[in-house]
Protein backbone atom coordinates (compact mmCIF):
# COMPACT_ATOMS: atom_id res chain seq x y z
CA UNK A 1 0.00 0.00 0.00
CA UNK A 2 1.58 3.52 -1.05
CA UNK A 3 1.66 5.89 1.79
CA UNK A 4 -0.30 9.52 1.13
CA UNK A 5 2.13 12.30 0.28
CA UNK A 6 2.74 14.87 3.43
CA UNK A 7 1.51 18.66 2.40
CA UNK A 8 5.27 19.72 1.75
CA UNK A 9 5.40 16.68 -1.00
CA UNK A 10 2.14 17.50 -1.97
CA UNK A 11 3.19 21.08 -2.79
CA UNK A 12 6.67 20.43 -4.23
CA UNK A 13 5.41 18.05 -6.90
CA UNK A 14 2.37 20.29 -7.63
CA UNK A 15 4.49 23.38 -8.65
CA UNK A 16 7.27 23.49 -10.99
CA UNK A 17 10.60 25.27 -9.63
CA UNK A 18 11.69 27.93 -11.57
CA UNK A 19 15.38 26.66 -14.05
CA UNK A 20 17.54 28.32 -10.96
CA UNK A 21 16.01 27.04 -8.31
CA UNK A 22 18.21 25.34 -5.69
CA UNK A 23 17.44 21.79 -4.81
CA UNK A 24 15.84 21.19 -1.73
CA UNK A 25 14.55 17.57 -0.17
CA UNK A 26 11.72 17.38 2.30
CA UNK A 27 9.85 15.39 3.70
CA UNK A 28 11.88 13.07 5.73
CA UNK A 29 11.98 12.21 9.50
CA UNK A 30 15.45 12.12 11.21
CA UNK A 31 16.36 10.32 14.39
CA UNK A 32 19.66 11.33 15.70
CA UNK A 33 20.77 8.88 18.38
CA UNK A 34 23.19 11.34 20.67
CA UNK A 35 26.28 9.55 23.03
CA UNK A 36 28.91 10.92 24.77
CA UNK A 37 31.92 10.01 22.42
CA UNK A 38 35.02 8.26 22.18
CA UNK A 39 38.61 9.95 20.85
CA UNK A 40 39.66 8.25 17.61
CA UNK A 41 42.68 6.58 18.53
CA UNK A 42 44.74 5.89 21.76
CA UNK A 43 48.24 7.34 20.84
CA UNK A 44 48.63 10.32 22.98
CA UNK A 45 47.61 13.14 20.84
CA UNK A 46 44.03 11.70 19.89
CA UNK A 47 43.77 11.09 23.53
CA UNK A 48 44.52 14.95 24.47
CA UNK A 49 42.20 15.84 21.59
CA UNK A 50 39.18 14.35 22.99
CA UNK A 51 40.18 14.89 26.52
CA UNK A 52 40.37 18.66 25.56
CA UNK A 53 37.17 18.75 24.21
CA UNK A 54 35.81 17.03 26.84
CA UNK A 55 37.10 18.57 29.89
CA UNK A 56 36.44 21.97 28.79
CA UNK A 57 32.67 21.77 28.28
CA UNK A 58 31.30 23.86 31.02
CA UNK A 59 28.22 21.66 31.33
CA UNK A 60 30.74 19.19 32.82
CA UNK A 61 33.39 20.94 34.30
CA UNK A 62 31.86 23.79 35.81
CA UNK A 63 34.70 25.09 37.92
CA UNK A 64 35.59 28.98 36.90
CA UNK A 65 37.79 28.94 34.01
CA UNK A 66 40.92 31.08 35.82
CA UNK A 67 40.96 28.33 38.07
CA UNK A 68 40.27 25.21 35.78
CA UNK A 69 42.25 26.40 32.31
CA UNK A 70 45.67 26.24 34.23
CA UNK A 71 45.03 22.80 35.61
CA UNK A 72 43.33 21.13 32.58
CA UNK A 73 46.02 22.70 30.26
CA UNK A 74 49.52 22.27 32.48
CA UNK A 75 48.45 19.14 34.08
CA UNK A 76 45.73 16.93 33.15
CA UNK A 77 46.23 17.17 29.28
CA UNK A 78 50.16 16.82 29.74
CA UNK A 79 49.93 13.53 32.10
CA UNK A 80 46.48 11.77 31.61
CA UNK A 81 46.27 11.32 27.52
CA UNK A 82 49.03 8.67 28.06
CA UNK A 83 47.59 6.65 30.92
CA UNK A 84 44.00 7.11 29.35
CA UNK A 85 45.40 5.95 26.44
CA UNK A 86 46.41 2.47 27.82
CA UNK A 87 43.16 2.43 29.48
CA UNK A 88 41.32 2.41 25.65
CA UNK A 89 43.79 0.18 24.20
CA UNK A 90 42.74 -2.61 26.53
CA UNK A 91 39.77 -2.57 25.16
CA UNK A 92 40.16 -0.64 22.06
CA UNK A 93 38.59 -2.70 18.78
CA UNK A 94 41.82 -3.67 16.78
CA UNK A 95 40.13 -5.35 13.46
CA UNK A 96 37.79 -2.09 13.26
CA UNK A 97 40.23 0.54 15.07
CA UNK A 98 38.10 1.76 16.87
CA UNK A 99 36.62 2.04 20.63
CA UNK A 100 33.78 -0.36 21.29
CA UNK A 101 31.28 2.76 22.00
CA UNK A 102 31.23 3.89 18.53
CA UNK A 103 31.17 0.07 17.46
CA UNK A 104 28.34 -0.80 19.61
CA UNK A 105 26.40 2.85 18.73
CA UNK A 106 26.73 1.87 15.07
CA UNK A 107 25.33 -1.70 15.64
CA UNK A 108 22.41 0.38 17.23
CA UNK A 109 21.61 2.78 14.90
CA UNK A 110 21.71 0.05 11.98
CA UNK A 111 19.06 -2.21 14.03
CA UNK A 112 17.16 0.72 15.22
CA UNK A 113 17.09 2.21 11.51
CA UNK A 114 15.63 -1.31 10.37
CA UNK A 115 12.24 -1.42 12.52
CA UNK A 116 11.22 1.87 11.99
CA UNK A 117 11.78 2.28 8.34
CA UNK A 118 9.67 -1.01 8.10
CA UNK A 119 6.90 1.24 9.41
CA UNK A 120 7.87 4.06 7.76
CA UNK A 121 9.92 4.86 5.08
CA UNK A 122 10.34 8.21 5.30
CA UNK A 123 12.33 8.03 8.81
CA UNK A 124 16.24 8.35 8.75
CA UNK A 125 18.16 7.22 11.61
CA UNK A 126 21.51 8.08 12.57
CA UNK A 127 24.01 8.46 15.18
CA UNK A 128 26.23 11.27 16.69
CA UNK A 129 29.35 11.88 19.36
CA UNK A 130 29.22 14.70 21.32
CA UNK A 131 33.19 14.84 21.74
CA UNK A 132 34.96 12.98 18.95
CA UNK A 133 33.63 11.67 15.36
CA UNK A 134 30.99 11.42 13.98
CA UNK A 135 29.88 14.74 15.51
CA UNK A 136 26.68 16.09 16.21
CA UNK A 137 26.96 18.83 13.34
CA UNK A 138 28.07 16.97 10.77
CA UNK A 139 24.90 14.46 10.93
CA UNK A 140 22.40 16.87 11.48
CA UNK A 141 23.44 18.70 8.08
CA UNK A 142 23.54 15.30 6.80
CA UNK A 143 19.68 14.40 7.92
CA UNK A 144 18.88 17.92 6.64
CA UNK A 145 20.48 17.67 3.09
CA UNK A 146 18.53 13.97 2.86
CA UNK A 147 15.51 15.84 3.36
CA UNK A 148 14.59 14.94 7.00
CA UNK A 149 12.40 18.56 7.65
CA UNK A 150 11.79 16.69 11.52
CA UNK A 151 14.62 15.37 13.85
CA UNK A 152 14.23 13.81 16.69
CA UNK A 153 17.21 14.23 19.11
CA UNK A 154 17.36 10.77 21.23
CA UNK A 155 20.11 10.88 23.91
CA UNK A 156 21.18 7.26 24.67
CA UNK A 157 21.40 8.54 28.49
CA UNK A 158 18.39 6.93 30.18
CA UNK A 159 18.65 9.35 33.07
CA UNK A 160 19.05 13.43 32.48
CA UNK A 161 22.14 15.26 33.51
CA UNK A 162 22.93 18.64 32.33
CA UNK A 163 26.82 16.77 32.19
CA UNK A 164 25.48 14.46 29.24
CA UNK A 165 21.62 15.24 28.06
CA UNK A 166 22.28 18.95 28.21
CA UNK A 167 25.37 19.33 26.54
CA UNK A 168 24.39 16.57 23.87
CA UNK A 169 21.50 18.60 23.08
CA UNK A 170 23.30 22.25 23.06
CA UNK A 171 25.65 20.89 20.64
CA UNK A 172 22.81 20.62 18.37
CA UNK A 173 21.49 23.45 19.09
CA UNK A 174 24.36 25.36 18.36
CA UNK A 175 24.34 23.68 14.61
CA UNK A 176 20.79 25.04 14.55
CA UNK A 177 21.65 28.53 15.51
CA UNK A 178 24.20 28.45 11.88
CA UNK A 179 21.55 26.96 9.66
CA UNK A 180 19.54 29.20 7.27
CA UNK A 181 16.54 26.45 7.01
CA UNK A 182 16.20 24.58 10.56
CA UNK A 183 14.36 21.76 10.51
CA UNK A 184 12.05 21.03 13.55
CA UNK A 185 13.71 19.36 16.21
CA UNK A 186 12.46 17.41 19.12
CA UNK A 187 13.97 16.53 22.32
CA UNK A 188 13.50 12.44 23.88
CA UNK A 189 13.26 13.04 27.31
CA UNK A 190 14.87 10.48 30.06
CA UNK A 191 13.32 7.32 30.50
CA UNK A 192 14.88 6.10 33.31
CA UNK A 193 11.32 4.65 34.86
CA UNK A 194 10.02 3.52 31.69
CA UNK A 195 8.98 -0.22 32.20
CA UNK A 196 10.66 -1.59 29.23
CA UNK A 197 13.59 -0.28 30.14
CA UNK A 198 13.17 -1.72 34.00
CA UNK A 199 11.92 -4.67 32.35
CA UNK A 200 14.91 -5.10 30.01
CA UNK A 201 17.20 -4.81 32.89
CA UNK A 202 15.93 -7.29 35.10
CA UNK A 203 15.50 -9.74 32.23
CA UNK A 204 19.55 -9.11 31.71
CA UNK A 205 20.48 -9.63 35.34
CA UNK A 206 18.44 -13.13 35.33
CA UNK A 207 20.15 -14.11 32.70
CA UNK A 208 23.17 -13.40 33.70
CA UNK A 209 22.48 -14.90 37.23
CA UNK A 210 20.98 -18.26 35.47
CA UNK A 211 24.85 -18.81 33.73
CA UNK A 212 26.75 -17.91 37.46
CA UNK A 213 28.50 -20.60 39.17
CA UNK A 214 27.54 -19.06 42.69
CA UNK A 215 24.43 -16.76 43.99
CA UNK A 216 25.52 -13.14 45.00
CA UNK A 217 25.50 -11.49 48.37
CA UNK A 218 25.31 -8.09 47.00
CA UNK A 219 23.79 -6.70 43.59
CA UNK A 220 24.93 -3.47 42.77
CA UNK A 221 23.97 -0.33 40.34
CA UNK A 222 26.76 1.51 39.69
CA UNK A 223 26.23 4.49 37.85
CA UNK A 224 28.65 7.33 36.90
CA UNK A 225 29.07 10.26 38.87
CA UNK A 226 28.88 13.95 38.59
CA UNK A 227 29.75 16.36 41.37
CA UNK A 228 27.36 16.21 44.18
CA UNK A 229 27.39 20.18 43.93
CA UNK A 230 25.28 19.72 40.51
CA UNK A 231 22.49 17.68 43.01
CA UNK A 232 22.51 20.41 45.01
CA UNK A 233 22.19 23.15 42.30
CA UNK A 234 18.62 21.21 41.34
CA UNK A 235 20.10 18.43 38.69
CA UNK A 236 17.75 15.51 38.77
CA UNK A 237 20.77 12.99 38.12
CA UNK A 238 20.93 11.80 41.39
CA UNK A 239 16.67 11.30 42.08
CA UNK A 240 16.55 9.37 38.58
CA UNK A 241 19.69 7.26 39.35
CA UNK A 242 17.95 5.82 42.84
CA UNK A 243 14.47 5.66 40.97
CA UNK A 244 15.97 2.92 38.33
CA UNK A 245 17.67 1.55 40.95
CA UNK A 246 14.87 0.39 43.13
CA UNK A 247 12.19 0.53 40.35
CA UNK A 248 15.10 -2.38 39.52
CA UNK A 249 15.19 -4.15 42.70
CA UNK A 250 11.68 -4.62 42.67
CA UNK A 251 11.30 -6.06 39.40
CA UNK A 252 13.59 -8.66 40.58
CA UNK A 253 11.74 -9.15 43.81
CA UNK A 254 15.58 -8.60 45.51
CA UNK A 255 15.89 -8.08 48.98
CA UNK A 256 16.35 -4.30 50.24
CA UNK A 257 19.69 -5.41 52.43
CA UNK A 258 20.90 -7.56 48.82
CA UNK A 259 21.29 -4.60 46.59
CA UNK A 260 23.28 -1.27 46.52
CA UNK A 261 22.91 1.66 43.95
CA UNK A 262 27.12 3.20 43.73
CA UNK A 263 28.31 5.89 41.79
CA UNK A 264 32.09 5.41 39.51
CA UNK A 265 34.09 7.48 37.49
CA UNK A 266 34.84 10.23 40.37
CA UNK A 267 37.28 12.92 39.25
CA UNK A 268 39.35 15.82 40.84
CA UNK A 269 39.05 16.35 45.20
CA UNK A 270 35.71 17.39 45.17
CA UNK A 271 32.68 15.27 46.86
CA UNK A 272 30.61 13.27 44.26
CA UNK A 273 27.73 11.25 44.47
CA UNK A 274 27.90 8.65 47.09
CA UNK A 275 28.55 5.72 47.82
CA UNK A 276 31.73 5.83 45.55
CA UNK A 277 31.87 1.85 44.33
CA UNK A 278 35.56 1.58 44.33
CA UNK A 279 35.55 2.36 47.96
CA UNK A 280 32.72 0.26 48.14
CA UNK A 281 34.50 -2.73 46.25
CA UNK A 282 37.30 -2.79 49.21
CA UNK A 283 34.38 -2.34 51.85
CA UNK A 284 32.03 -5.43 51.16
CA UNK A 285 34.56 -8.52 52.29
CA UNK A 286 35.19 -6.95 55.34
CA UNK A 287 31.07 -7.15 56.13
CA UNK A 288 30.77 -10.80 54.65
CA UNK A 289 29.88 -9.93 51.38
CA UNK A 290 32.39 -11.88 49.27
CA UNK A 291 30.48 -12.46 45.97
CA UNK A 292 29.22 -9.91 43.72
CA UNK A 293 27.12 -8.87 40.82
CA UNK A 294 27.53 -5.25 39.33
CA UNK A 295 25.04 -3.65 36.57
CA UNK A 296 25.58 -0.40 34.79
CA UNK A 297 21.40 0.55 34.59
CA UNK A 298 22.91 4.41 33.41
CA UNK A 299 24.80 3.14 30.37
CA UNK A 300 23.04 2.18 26.75
CA UNK A 301 26.12 0.85 25.69
CA UNK A 302 29.38 -0.83 26.89
CA UNK A 303 32.36 1.48 27.00
CA UNK A 304 35.67 2.47 28.90
CA UNK A 305 33.46 2.62 32.13
CA UNK A 306 32.43 -0.21 32.05
CA UNK A 307 34.74 -2.93 30.15
CA UNK A 308 37.44 -1.19 31.70
CA UNK A 309 36.91 0.68 35.12
CA UNK A 310 33.87 -2.41 36.00
CA UNK A 311 35.51 -5.19 34.72
CA UNK A 312 39.03 -4.24 35.64
CA UNK A 313 39.35 -1.97 38.05
CA UNK A 314 36.60 -2.48 40.26
CA UNK A 315 36.86 -6.31 39.93
CA UNK A 316 40.56 -6.41 41.09
CA UNK A 317 40.14 -4.21 43.96
CA UNK A 318 37.18 -6.18 44.97
CA UNK A 319 39.11 -9.48 44.66
CA UNK A 320 42.49 -7.59 46.48
CA UNK A 321 40.21 -7.01 49.43
CA UNK A 322 39.31 -10.22 50.12
CA UNK A 323 36.44 -10.76 47.79
CA UNK A 324 35.57 -14.26 46.69
CA UNK A 325 33.32 -13.98 43.31
CA UNK A 326 32.65 -11.22 40.75
CA UNK A 327 30.56 -10.99 37.86
CA UNK A 328 29.54 -7.81 35.54
CA UNK A 329 26.22 -7.62 33.27
CA UNK A 330 27.18 -6.17 29.46
CA UNK A 331 25.07 -2.89 28.84
CA UNK A 332 21.78 -3.71 26.54
CA UNK A 333 23.65 -2.68 24.03
CA UNK A 334 22.47 -3.93 20.27
CA UNK A 335 20.58 -6.61 22.00
CA UNK A 336 17.06 -6.98 20.45
CA UNK A 337 15.80 -6.33 24.37
CA UNK A 338 18.25 -2.82 24.03
CA UNK A 339 17.02 -2.10 20.57
CA UNK A 340 13.07 -2.46 21.87
CA UNK A 341 14.19 0.17 24.33
CA UNK A 342 15.25 2.70 22.14
CA UNK A 343 12.47 2.20 19.39
CA UNK A 344 9.86 2.25 22.78
CA UNK A 345 11.59 5.63 23.15
CA UNK A 346 11.68 6.67 19.40
CA UNK A 347 7.76 5.70 18.72
CA UNK A 348 6.54 7.67 21.59
CA UNK A 349 8.78 10.82 20.77
CA UNK A 350 7.41 10.37 17.28
CA UNK A 351 4.11 10.72 17.39
CA UNK A 352 2.06 13.25 15.35
CA UNK A 353 5.62 13.07 12.62
CA UNK A 354 4.35 9.61 11.89
CA UNK A 355 1.37 8.22 12.00
CA UNK A 356 3.14 4.76 12.54
CA UNK A 357 4.27 5.48 15.96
Amino acid sequence: MTRPMTTAEARASAAPLPADHPVSKVGKIGVLLLQLGTPDGTDYWSMRRYLKEFLSDRRVIETPRWLWWPILNLIILTKRPSSKGRDYESIWNKELNEGPLLTITRAQGEKLAARLAALDERIIVDFAMRYGNPTTDSRIRALKDEGCDRILLLPLYPQYAAATTATACDSAFKTLMDMRWQPSVRTAPAWHDEPAYIGALAESVRAKLAGLDFTPDMLIASFHGVPKEYLLKGDPYHCQCVKTGRLLREALGWEKDRFMTCFQSRFGSAEWLKPYLIDTMGELPARGVKKVVVIAPGFTTDCLETLEEIEVENRNHFLHHGGEKFAYVPCLNDSDAGIDVIERVARRELMGWSPAA
